[in-house]
């Protein structure tokens, strides 16, 4: 151990006052010699400390005479000095900014440095936090297909060293735990731009994600949803046929959603059924193909646009009559148009009707002869 500094008259009465150190405590203090695994400090009045080689952390400049920040592991081991630690000093300091940052709902700026599954780690002041997925903003959540784990992992990755603006979900220094949220860190700013949206209205986007059931469009930081009977005014199998990630797309407003904007492509352009429909009316005898059999019915294809129903009960006089039995899928027939419901969209066609009407005029022509 080093000599011990010599304390001058006003310093020893100043002494005499000063609170006695104490476990925990955070103070200030000059290194008064560095050798090859420990450090000396001088906290003037409250005597001298040391810190070990492992307390010191890493990548620090340090010299003799430089005024450090240490915290108190142990007040007065048994040769009377202090034992210090300076990266617990970084970590004590950083817990209290992390807690003053959550108060006042800071938003501050990260870097994720490596991921998991579950979303991003990230370090503020020297203290390890959590990002999860579900707190990524739109243009950063990872859209995949199912539930693609290396999918996910691999966009995650992406986003290391990638500056995020955030703040502080959850804090607690004694559960060691530190969560953030780029979501409410931009939640702020997207209040603003949906304030300045309303259905109707035309918007500009890039595809993020195609699923079974519909895409998903990233409108300036802002989620939007095609459902997938919003994407053509034909009938969608598969939305991955229409659309792709990247895609930059215009979409009509539809309708809003607390967080989210319900969209439309197929509203960009008129509706080909209202034109296609003028070419049939109410008592038409029409050829159509069957597109799909269901128990309670079949559905015809009239047009490009245009696809009609022939309910069971307009089959057959049967009333056992089976769907499966009686059609097969790209098979055309003829049918009697029943009723057209513009406003639906709606045609009511029947098969047993139109079999009638080619029943009754056979006889007719034999009846002639």
């Amino acid at each position: 151990m080093p000599k011990t500094t010599t304390l001058t008259m006003d310093q020893l009465l100043d002494a005499s006052s000063v609170e006695a150190l104490k476990a925990g405590d955070v103070v200030e203090g000059t290194i008064t010699s560095i050798k090859k695994h420990e450090l000396w400090i001088d906290l003037g009045p409250r005597g001298v400390g040391v810190v070990l080689r492992r307390e010191i952390g890493y990548g620090q400049k340090l010299e003799e005479g430089q005024t450090v920040t240490v915290s108190v592991i142990d007040p007065e081991m048994e040769e009377g000095h202090a034992l210090l630690s300076m990266r617990r000093a970084v970590k004590d300091r950083g817990w209290e900014e992390l807690e003053r940052i959550f108060a006042e709902q800071e938003i501050v700026e990260v870097m994720p440095y490596d991921t998991n599954r579950g979303g991003l780690l990230v370090e503020l002041e020297g203290i390890r936090g959590f990002l999860p997925v579900s707190q990524l903003a739109v243009g950063h959540y990872p859209r995949v297909s199912g539930a693609d784990k290396d999918e996910i992992l691999q966009k995650l990755n992406a986003l290391t060293s990638t500056p995020l603006k955030v703040r502080i979900l959850d804090v607690s220094r004694k559960e060691n735990k530190l969560i953030f949220s780029e979501k409410e860190a931009v939640k702020d700013e997207m209040a603003a731009r949906f304030s300045n949206l309303k259905p109707g209205d035309v918007v500009e986007g890039v595809v993020t994600g195609v699923i079974d059931f519909g895409a998903f469009v990233n409108v300036e930081g802002i989620e939007g949803l095609i459902h997938i009977s919003e994407i053509s005014w034909e009938r969608v199998d598969n939305p991955r046929n229409y659309v792709k990630i990247g895609d930059k797309i215009k979409a009509k407003i539809i309708a809003i959603d607390k967080d989210r904007l319900s969209l439309s492509l197929k509203q960009m352009s008129e509706d080909p059924w209202l034109s296609e429909v003028k070419a049939f009316k109410k008592g038409d005898t029409v050829e159509g193909k069957i597109t799909r059999i269901t128990p309670f019915g079949a559905f015809v294809q009239l047009s490009s646009s245009v696809e009609a129903l022939v309910h069971v009960s307009e089959m057959s006089d049967d009333e056992s009559v089976d769907p499966e039995k009686l059609f097969q899928l790209n098979e055309k027939k003829q049918f009697k148009v029943l009723e057209i419901d513009t406003e639906n969209r709606k045609i009511a066609l029947s098969l047993k009707k139109t079999s009638k009407s080619k029943s009754k005029t056979a006889k007719e022509a034999k009846e002639s002869k």
